[in-house]
């Protein structure tokens, strides 16, 4: 199965500063890539490359199957880009600025109320076609923004920092549309969030200093996991037998490794463990190997 983006070497220089050094990775069909990287790590450079925005100092990009230098036209046609500040006229109503946007990625006049209604549809925008984006909350203007990107009904998405700035309701909102966009489109999505990678994302590349320093698959595992932290040591044999728990492993005397089934739900666990006696003080997802993977490439120590 063909990419739908194929990078080789690429790099960029801004005089003597490398910000992007001689990456490469390719993203298929089907499949979300999570970008990951601290602050200044060269990902929004990279994405900037990646839709033409900005010019490579060397290296190749191609999207679905054309280079973008060569056949720049041809390459972006299935491409659609939210940047991490939305491209938004703020004068403009939701369905006037859809419809421009429809015409500047070249939807035919017959075609734009139906794929202005569809992206509408899809980001749940349908009630507020009529109302001037300056006047949206952040949430639905970040909704605008990915019915932009996808007004022509692209392969291929690029998402940047796609909830930032939003509010826990709103992240999820946006999270439960980036699932759905998934089963038609392959996408890359940039993000400082480790639990956004976890998540929505099949497999994470990690940029640091411009350098591609780790690419892997995310844990399916990892999702299924939560630590609990206990406030004494006491008789924990019950934890085992709780709702939905199918695995308990010790990590100290307090802390413990809890594998659920694919129905849990965190609350019921918290709940189950007070009502069973226990001195709750933490329960969180268990993240450990990307969180560990990630300090370490960052940092510049070696993964065990």
């Amino acid at each position: 199965m063909a990419a739908l983006i194929h990078i080789e070497n690429l790099s960029r220089h801004y005089g003597d500063h490398c910000a992007v050094a001689g990456i490469g990775f390719d993203l298929q069909p089907g499949e979300v890539l999570g970008f990951l990287g601290p602050n200044g790590a060269g990902k929004s450079t990279t994405m900037q490359i990646i839709s033409g925005v900005l010019a490579p100092s060397s290296g190749s990009v191609q999207l679905n199957g054309f280079d973008l230098q060569e056949q720049p036209v041809k390459a972006k046609r299935g491409l659609g880009y939210l940047p991490e500040v939305p491209p938004l006229y703020l004068e403009m109503r939701v369905d006037e600025y859809l419809r421009y946007c429809a015409r500047l990625h070249r939807v035919g006049a017959p075609e734009t109320d139906r794929a202005v209604a569809q992206a509408k549809e899809r980001c749940g925008l349908n009630p507020m076609g009529s109302r001037v984006i300056r006047n949206l909350s952040k949430g639905y203007q970040q909704r605008v923004g990915i019915a932009q990107a996808i007004i022509h009904s692209p392969r291929t998405i690029i998402l940047d920092e796609p909830t930032s700035g939003l509010d826990p309701n709103q992240v999820r909102e946006i999270r439960q549309l980036i699932r759905g966009l998934a089963e038609e489109c392959g996408i890359l999505l940039s993000t400082h969030m480790l639990p956004e990678v976890q998540s929505l994302c099949d497999r994470v590349l990690i940029l640091h200093r411009g350098r591609l320093v780790y690419a892997g698959p995310v844990s399916r595992q990892q999702r299924n996991r939560v630590l609990v932290t206990l406030a004494e040591d006491a008789d924990t044999g019950y934890l085992a037998t709780l709702p939905d728990v199918l695995r308990v492993e010790a990590l100290n005397p307090l802390q413990y490794c809890l594998t659920l089934n694919e129905t849990h739900r965190p609350g019921d666990i918290a709940e189950a463990i007070v009502r069973r006696g226990g001195r709750l003080c933490e329960l969180r997802t268990d993240q450990d190997d990307l969180e560990r993977i990630f300090t370490q490439v960052t940092l510049g120590e070696q993964i065990q």
